[in-house]
């Protein structure tokens, strides 16, 4: 286990996750196939690190990832780990007739309807629990909301909230990508967590500007995940066609990342090391929340995530106006 690798609790629950968590979009076959024992591998590999925090929803890979993380934790002692998983869409059988999913590489067993109803919720939450094969969730999120958000917050948090009351998940929250909207369910409802999606990272810092204030004031814990932001950051020298939010990155994007790789090569370190530590400076952030697919990768970014990143990095960082004057700075 990683000798930084402690534990931090969500908002005002009971929930814990450690720093680095287990993202399972990846398990679903995002973006290529993957086989059962190189995603057996990689959850074995984090394990092995000292991840104890597991996120999946029924989107990735429609139920592949549950059922993938669902197999190896269920070996695990329950008390050891934390796991979330999300709502807000049904997975319906269907033939596949050949077809690979839409998202995911894998055959189309199932299609997706959105639901933020109760019962909708509800049902999801029952889904997901057969294919996880386990008793209970530890958190429940309401998943890419950003086009129902009005039915999310009207319906699909005060069914959340219920089932947090009932004592069948231990913190609520959502998975999504538009601060703005995050910051109006934070200032709204009563969550504990929400996982912000690619808007908190070495790149980008735009959650400065209302969620990250409003999560302080609100005793409420970010997630953040993306924090490559889908490619651009993953290596030490980013390619051309490197992704950005799931599209391939702009020439003005690309620019930004090598001038963030130059000061981090001249102080030692990769673009990886550093994108890992720098949401974790802010102390609303409880963790982040990296997708792997492979034992090389979980071995790759809990060795990242080890690593020191000199405080002459982030000086120079600021100096050249590559990070946000108010973000907290990652302490080596």
């Amino acid at each position: 286990m990683t000798k930084r690798m402690a534990r931090r609790r969500l908002g005002r629950t009971g929930v814990e996750v450690t720093a680095v968590g287990f993202g399972g979009g990846p398990l679903g076959g995002l973006f290529e196939p993957l086989d059962d024992g190189t995603a057996a591998a990689a959850l074995e590999a984090a394990y092995a690190g000292g991840i104890r925090y597991f996120d999946t929803s029924p989107h990735y890979g429609i139920g592949h990832s549950e059922r993938r993380i669902g197999e190896f934790l269920r070996e695990q002692p329950r008390n050891e780990f934390t796991l979330s998983t999300k709502v807000g869409r049904l997975l319906v059988p269907q033939d596949p007739q050949g077809r690979l999913d839409e998202a995911f590489q894998v055959p189309a067993t199932h299609r997706r309807v959105w639901d933020f109803s109760r019962d909708g919720i509800r049902r999801s939450v029952e889904d997901s629990l057969t294919r996880l094969g386990l008793e209970r969730i530890d958190a429940l999120y309401l998943h890419d909301a950003e086009q129902h958000f009005e039915t999310a917050l009207r319906d699909g948090y005060p069914a959340l909230a219920e089932l947090r009351d009932e004592g069948l998940v231990g913190a609520i929250g959502a998975g999504m990508y538009d601060p703005a909207l995050l910051t109006t369910l934070v200032r709204e409802s009563d969550v504990d967590v929400v996982m912000l999606a690619g808007r908190y990272t070495l790149l980008e810092q735009s959650a400065l500007d209302t969620l990250l204030p409003a999560c302080a004031e609100r005793n409420v814990s970010i997630l953040a995940a993306a924090i490559f932001n889908s490619g651009l950051l993953a290596s030490a020298r980013p390619a051309e066609g490197a992704r950005f939010d799931y599209a391939p990155a702009s020439q003005e994007l690309l620019a930004k990342a090598h001038r963030i790789a130059d000061v981090c090569e001249a102080h030692g370190v990769t673009l990886p090391e550093a994108a890992i530590a720098f949401p974790l400076a802010h102390p609303v952030v409880a963790g982040v929340v990296i997708g792997m697919r492979s034992a090389d990768e979980a071995r790759s970014n809990l060795a990242s995530f080890d690593t020191a990143v000199p405080a002459q990095v982030w000086a120079d960082l600021r100096s050249e106006g590559l990070i946000d004057e108010r973000a907290p700075l990652p302490q080596a």
